[in-house]
């Protein structure tokens, strides 16, 4: 069950749009067939993931950062250490690796960010992973000249959800934080950005509640595509 869209807060003044890649604009679940090829439980991709998140936010709250390929291949590891493997850890650890590499756009996107830059938007990518990922996804999927920037936290001072990550997209843009509005599906991403100066969407994909320790998002929909319309709406 998807949830509908809710408006929040009124956003105001958007002339950019800045998207978080992985799960936002990625579509993940092809990584459980990933984990399941090796001999893996499938599951396992939820624990991974998960993983390189904690790891990532653990670094940057002693002002630290690594390269997002590098802990999740050494959490990888972690996770896959007494699983009876179909291949060599190496191997297997590579496989997964290469699957993260080959993931297509969630189909809400493409007409999604088509809508927004029709609206005179300026779009960037802001990820906690590599660009070099965050343009193989947008080229395949021929939207790549749809986006002004696709922006690595591993050029940033910390990961995301640390004020820092945002103020560089913002400065990357030449837009102010205010004008900026983070698109995510990650409650911890919406929190970051809005206590960083952004206004923010929220896309739930699954219908799932909103955690109400973070701040809430100004919007809330079920899919990229709806965008436009919802900022139309709160202009």
């Amino acid at each position: 069950m998807t949830a509908p869209t809710t408006i929040e807060h009124p956003t105001t003044g958007i002339r950019g749009v800045v998207f978080d890649v992985n799960e936002t604009l990625s579509d993940l679940r092809p990584m459980a067939d990933a984990f399941e090829a090796v001999g893996a439980p499938g599951s396992l991709a939820k624990t991974w993931f998960a993983g390189v998140l904690r790891d990532g936010f653990a670094l940057s709250t002693v002002g630290e950062s690594a390269r997002f390929v590098t802990i999740a291949e050494l959490q990888l590891r972690v996770v896959l250490h007494s699983v009876a493997l179909r291949l060599s850890l190496d191997e297997a650890v590579e496989s997964i690796l290469q699957k993260l590499k080959n993931l297509s756009l969630h189909p809400d996107v493409v007409d999604g960010v088509r809508a927004l830059t029709g609206d005179g938007l300026q779009l960037l990518t802001l990820s906690n992973g590599s660009s070099d990922l965050a343009a193989r996804l947008c080229a395949d999927a021929s939207v790549r000249a749809e986006f002004s920037h696709l922006l690595s936290v591993e050029d940033a001072p910390l990961w995301k959800p640390a004020a820092q990550a945002y103020r560089f997209a913002s400065e990357a843009s030449g837009l102010a934080l205010g004008e900026l509005l983070l698109v995510a599906v990650h409650p911890w991403d919406i929190h970051g950005a809005s206590r960083a100066g952004m206004q923010t969407a929220w896309v739930n994909r699954t219908g799932e509640p909103y955690p109400t320790y973070f701040d809430t998002p100004d919007i809330t929909l079920d899919s990229v595509s709806g965008l436009a319309d919802a900022i139309r709406l709160t202009r």
